[in-house]
């Protein structure tokens, strides 16, 4: 998948200048291939991009969508508590003035991917969704996924971060359904709840 390409064509149809691309493209690149990002790098933009182009019939502003999962996780720091907050004002102060594009969807939507709880809009529930599919891969690819997200962590001991982690996967369970959106719930509901209950026994 060529990311780069996939960027520039959208910035080019909502209004950036060629010069402006460039450098968001190289500031974006930089950003998701800091050493520190085992998980939250641009194999899980790519990842995120599959689904997407998967059901991009089901969107209605597909390209707030596909600017959003762009900018979700562009800033990510494993000690902080408010990465899409701050993911969510920085893609609003690069959007020129004039750009073709629904700011408040996308900066809702980059935020949502904070709590990944039922939204009104259905554009934000499927960008939730494509940004969870990871947890319900077959089970050796999910063990990769939790020991990137580990890694992520290293600043934490396992003391600290066994029962934070754990806190945070049965939160997932707590909730009526893991996806927002039906199609996500009847392919992937079960294998999701599967890997996660899976890894809490791993973790306690």
């Amino acid at each position: 998948m060529n990311l780069q390409k996939i960027y520039s064509e959208l910035l080019t149809n909502i209004g950036f200048s060629a010069n402006e691309i460039q450098q968001n493209w190289t500031d974006l690149e930089k950003a998701y291939s800091n050493k520190s990002r085992h998980y939250h790098n641009l194999k899980h933009l790519e990842d995120m991009i599959e689904c997407y182009e998967t059901y991009f019939d089901k969107l209605k502003l597909p390209n707030e969508v596909l600017f959003s999962i762009f900018y979700h996780d562009y800033i990510y720091k494993s000690s902080k508590k408010d990465n899409e907050l701050k993911s969510a004002e920085f893609t609003l102060s690069i959007l020129p003035e004039n750009i073709q594009l629904d700011k408040q969807l996308v900066f809702d939507a980059i935020c949502a991917t904070q709590q990944h709880q039922h939204n009104i809009i259905e554009d934000i529930n499927w960008l939730i969704d494509f940004d969870l599919k990871i947890l319900a891969r077959d089970w050796e690819e999910y063990k990769i996924y939790f020991e990137q997200i580990r890694k992520e962590y290293s600043i934490y001991p396992d003391f600290l971060y066994k029962p934070g982690r754990a806190k945070a996967l049965k939160h997932f369970l707590e909730n009526e359904f893991i996806f927002q959106t039906e199609d996500f719930r009847d392919l992937y509901e079960e294998k999701a709840r599967f890997n996660i209950e899976k890894e809490i026994l791993l973790l306690t």
